[in-house]
């Protein structure tokens, strides 16, 4: 791996939202996107994500404060397209205020380009363009008080702030958007770094409140493959997995609703059913423990539809697409947990809309949990082994 930028770089929430840790943290100089914190943990129901209404974007303000440094703008139906390319070919697009990134074309041993992430459009409810797939953030922050429920809050951020961007064309560029919870005492920082063979996803959290703060949620990444019988796994062998169904996001992309009894909706229906025998005619959970057990295959042939959370899993692992030729290493960094889904080949056609593998790094099984005052760091980084 040529830079581990992403890992590596001092960065602090801007001084509207500074917080000082009162505690030993890990310093922020690490330079492995593979390293991790430890958390304390307890088990947790995955909460839904909350919707936020955007904010208007300031396109101009945009392309006279932050144009260049390798990255240009473009408005595309009230939203704003921020565009990153290096000089190697590398190009990543992302989405404001939604903070989705679309796009990760990676240069190959070949020559080409190759699109290496996969998203899908629809049409929604009132005829507007509807985007899932790609790379998204599916969070949830509770604060929590044993005493006072009325002290609890519950926040989900979705309509992220373009607040600095750093780097160039040559080597890598690095984007910075920021959020705050309620009262501004959740500070978040999403920075997100291209490099000539990675792409990075970086999570600064830092809690102002009087109460501990738990995490919960995933970066969900959607990538492209020819099909999923195509497609394997490398390097979760030994790690214990968990079955659950299909995390609950507006992004993530899956297959018909499952209460459409007809078509592929049924095969979905059946498949659940097979899979998740503890799971009730309506999809609700009964009282049977959760699937679960040790990842035996050093080569795992992602063929059949299944949803897993990794624990004890390897800090990284690859997923092959044999049917392009194609890899992609897959590292993550402060969570304990990796998230796996893959619709299945049963009924898809190769190169489809639901031609793709999802992953995760994730705060499922248990959450991440930040005292006052605390500060926590965490991410994704998706490594080009084409060159």
């Amino acid at each position: 791996m040529a830079s581990t930028s992403l890992f590596c770089s001092n960065i602090f929430i801007p001084k509207s939202t500074i917080i000082t840790s009162t505690r030993n943290t890990p310093s922020p100089q690490f330079c492995s996107p593979f390293s991790s914190y430890i958390q304390h943990k307890r088990e947790f129901p995955l909460p839904k994500v909350a919707s936020v209404p955007y904010q208007p974007i300031n396109f101009d303000y945009l392309q006279q404060e932050f144009s260049g440094h390798g990255v240009t703008f473009e408005e595309v139906g009230g939203n704003c397209k921020a565009k990153l390319e290096l000089k190697n070919g590398s190009i990543a697009t992302m989405l404001l205020p939604s903070g989705l990134i679309t796009s990760y074309k990676a240069p190959m041993w070949h020559g080409g380009i190759v699109e290496l992430l996969h998203t899908a459009v629809s049409e929604g409810e009132f005829g507007d363009a509807v985007l899932q797939g790609g790379v998204s953030l599916n969070f949830n922050f509770q604060t929590h008080d044993d005493d006072d429920d009325d002290d609890q809050v519950s926040w989900s951020p979705t309509n992220w702030v373009l607040h600095n961007i750093k780097g160039n064309a040559e080597k890598s560029i690095q984007v910075e958007l920021i959020n705050k919870g309620p009262d501004s005492k959740i500070g978040i920082k999403y920075i997100v770094t291209l490099e000539e063979d990675g792409l990075g996803s970086e999570l600064e959290i830092s809690n102002s409140n009087s109460l501990p703060l738990h995490m919960t949620g995933s970066i969900l990444t959607h990538v492209t493959v020819s099909s999923p019988e195509a497609t394997y796994a490398i390097g979760l062998e030994r790690s214990n997995y968990y079955s659950r169904l299909p995390f609950e996001s507006k992004f993530i992309l899956s297959p018909p609703d499952s209460s459409e009894e007809k078509g592929f909706g049924k095969i979905w229906k059946s498949s659940v059913r097979q899979l998740f025998p503890g799971l009730e005619a309506d999809g609700s959970q009964s009282d049977d423990e959760d699937m679960n057990g040790e990842e035996m295959d050093t080569y795992k042939q992602l063929k059949e539809r299944i949803s897993l959370v990794y624990t004890n899993a390897p800090r990284s692992f690859t997923l092959i697409d044999r049917g392009r030729r194609t890899s992609i290493l897959v590292g993550r960094n402060g969570f304990d947990e990796s998230y796996l889904y893959s619709p299945g080949s049963a009924g898809i056609e190769n190169y489809s809309k639901y031609a793709y593998i999802c992953v995760g790094q994730a705060a499922v099984l248990q959450p991440i949990v930040l005292k006052p005052e605390d500060v926590w760091k965490g991410g994704q980084y998706l490594h080009n082994p084409n060159l």
